[in-house]
């Protein structure tokens, strides 16, 4: 479990990260991007010649962008998973010994002050997952985060809308 003060620690970053992809901001925080994780059964698509050349997949969610924005940094004490298994997400971490609901909790303060809305309520299910949406700006943008403890691992998957901006 997440100290207090690691679990404010947290929340903080969020907050300064994902304010800084909100609408009229103009810094990017010198934090290390998210890394993607690639599904090779997908057939991704190509973002507009004009945009971030980031490609995009369909989920049973919906279409997703295969990364995070450049704002976005990874999670406080979180590694890639690289070997993530579960179809396409727009990034998968790792928490050693964190606790689903701290992380959610703080991507929820985060992402609320980045202007994004809660669609829905984040009870921890049966296996003690906890399921983070939200919409933001334009219409049509969504994120997704699911956090799920494995024993002495949380799984952080993110799925980043494709109707959401990437940079």
């Amino acid at each position: 479990m997440l100290t207090s003060a690691r679990a404010l620690c947290l929340s903080v970053v969020f907050v300064f990260a994902l304010a800084a992809c909100g609408p009229g901001a103009t810094a990017t925080p010198s934090v290390t991007a998210a890394t993607a994780v690639a599904t090779p059964s997908v057939t991704p698509t190509t973002a507009p010649s004009s945009g971030p050349k980031v490609s995009q997949s369909d989920t049973d969610w919906g279409r997703i962008w295969d990364g995070l924005p450049p704002g976005i940094p990874s999670i406080p004490g979180a590694t890639p998973d690289e070997n993530a298994a579960g179809g396409p997400a727009s990034a998968v971490f790792v928490v050693q010994d964190g606790d689903a609901k701290v992380i959610t909790t703080s991507l929820q303060t985060a992402l609320k002050s980045a202007g994004y809305t809660t669609v829905g309520s984040m009870d921890p299910l049966e296996d003690g997952s906890v399921v983070l949406e939200m919409t933001g700006s334009p219409d049509g943008c969504a994120v997704q985060v699911t956090a799920s403890p494995t024993g002495g691992l949380t799984t952080v998957r993110i799925l980043y809308g494709a109707g959401c901006p990437l940079g």
